[in-house]
């Protein structure tokens, strides 16, 4: 019997590093790797082989889609082969980016689910939806010319406006529980009606007939015959204060709601509650409605964007479209199925009490803090920030704005404010696009909440 050699580790060591270099084990085994990780990548295009010179590269940037087939590369047998492999996927993913960006397109990076047993991923190249964010349209800015304390005004903070259909008068409500009308064009008072034993807290005017439709914290809902100057009518049935109401433009039915997160409907000439429109889990604080049909008295979508609650809403005169204001934001929805369409681009940073739009796409937005800001419908663009002065004798604390409203020509805007004061603004007709640039930069991402 032979005498065995002694093996040295040395040796031992070299002889296993030998196996592992060897070419054909070396080859099946990244034929393995490949396979096992491009196995469940599905091809949406062939490409050529890593041989691309300036004219394949330019004809591969007509294409939108990449994707790396599942094939084995006869690669050299060299240590980096993997890397190598890794190397050349980032390099198409890049080569097709920089196509696209010259041929002015904007693309992203999205991931391909693999097989069932290793979700591997690859990168491919898609078009993104470009951003068509819409650019707003000047707008002249705004200015007060009539505001302070007339002879007869309010004693309490007002809360409450609306303006007559004929556009003669408009009529204010306030925490002194009177309701005062003034004229349009001068400004002074014409009317002052009682009759609420607390702070009045909404209007509502009949277009048809010469009926004012009044709500307050003493739970009541009065109709006035401004004919007569009193009331004909009263509508009972809430349990605590009502905040707003509205007439439906089509049918004689008239929408309350308040601190009982309930909103009513009544029938205007039988004084019956034809639906409580539940739902709601705290104060409705703005209600409105378009000319449809309330037939079933149900809710049909809950929208739940808002992160804080929702003190305002603004129906918009002709488009199909609302906005609601909170802390957070404003949002913009679309009707009747409540697409969220889009953020308006400020913050305001404040509680916002009131906001109205006109028909030229202006929404005005009054604070907490006493802030006016003015906004494209649009774009969302706040292209004017006001701030009211308090009446000489008031705190600064007492700036908030509560209540806003349009005129009927959209021309003027009335806030009513903590400091028993009406400001009355229209647009500045000096000002011109030189003297007042728009300042506009689209948002990054139009899909954020």
């Amino acid at each position: 019997m032979e005498p065995i050699e002694p093996q040295s580790l040395k040796k031992l060591s070299f002889r296993s590093l030998k196996r592992t270099l060897d070419p054909e084990s070396r080859r099946i085994r990244m034929s393995h790797k490949i396979n096992v990780e491009y196995k469940g990548i599905k091809s949406v295009s062939e490409i050529a082989p890593p041989q691309v010179n300036s004219t394949t590269a330019e004809a591969s940037g007509s294409s939108n889609v990449l994707a790396l087939m599942d094939t084995e590369y006869n690669y050299s047998m060299k240590s980096g082969v993997m890397a190598y492999a890794m190397v050349y996927r980032l390099f198409l993913v890049s080569l097709a980016w920089k196509n696209d960006c010259v041929s002015g397109k904007s693309t992203t990076v999205i991931t391909a689910s693999g097989s069932s047993e290793r979700n591997f991923s690859t990168f491919a190249v898609m078009e993104r939806i470009p951003n068509k964010w819409p650019r707003p349209v000047w707008c002249s800015p705004w200015s007060g010319v009539l505001h302070g304390r007339t002879t007869g005004g309010h004693l309490g903070w007002l809360r409450s406006i609306a303006f007559d259909p004929s556009n003669t008068w408009f009529c204010t409500g306030s925490a002194d529980r009177t309701i005062k009308i003034w004229d349009v064009g001068s400004g002074r008072l014409k009317l002052t009606l009682t009759g609420h034993i607390e702070q009045v807290q909404g209007f509502a005017i009949r277009q048809r007939h010469t009926y004012m439709f009044s709500a307050g914290d003493d739970k009541q809902v009065k109709c006035w015959d401004l004919e007569q100057n009193k009331v004909v009518r009263s509508y009972h049935g809430h349990l605590s204060g009502v905040y707003c109401l509205v007439l439906h433009p089509s049918i004689d039915l008239l929408l309350t709601g308040g601190h009982y997160s309930v909103c009513w409907v009544w029938d205007l000439r039988t004084k019956v509650q034809v639906f409580a429109l539940s739902g709601h889990d705290n104060t409705v604080c703005s209600v409105f409605t378009p000319p449809t049909d309330l037939r079933y008295g149900k809710t049909i979508l809950t929208l739940t964007h808002h992160k804080k609650s929702v003190q305002a809403m603004a129906l918009h005169p002709t488009e199909h479209c609302f906005a609601s204001a909170s802390a957070d934001n404003i949002k913009k929805f679309n009707l009747p199925k409540g697409e969220f369409l889009h953020n308006m681009l400020s913050q305001q940073k404040t509680i916002i009490n009131a906001m109205a739009v006109n028909e030229d796409g202006v929404m005005a937005t009054g604070g907490d803090n006493g802030s006016l800001w003015f906004l494209d419908w649009k774009s969302g663009h706040n292209f004017q920030q006001a701030q009211t002065i308090v009446q000489p004798g008031s705190l600064d604390s007492k700036a908030g704005i509560y209540a806003i409203s349009y005129d009927v020509t959209g021309s003027r805007l009335v806030t009513c404010e903590a400091d028993k004061t009406i400001k009355m603004w229209k647009e500045d007709e000096d000002a011109t696009p030189e003297t007042h640039p728009l300042n506009f930069k689209p948002p990054k991402d139009i899909r954020r909440f």
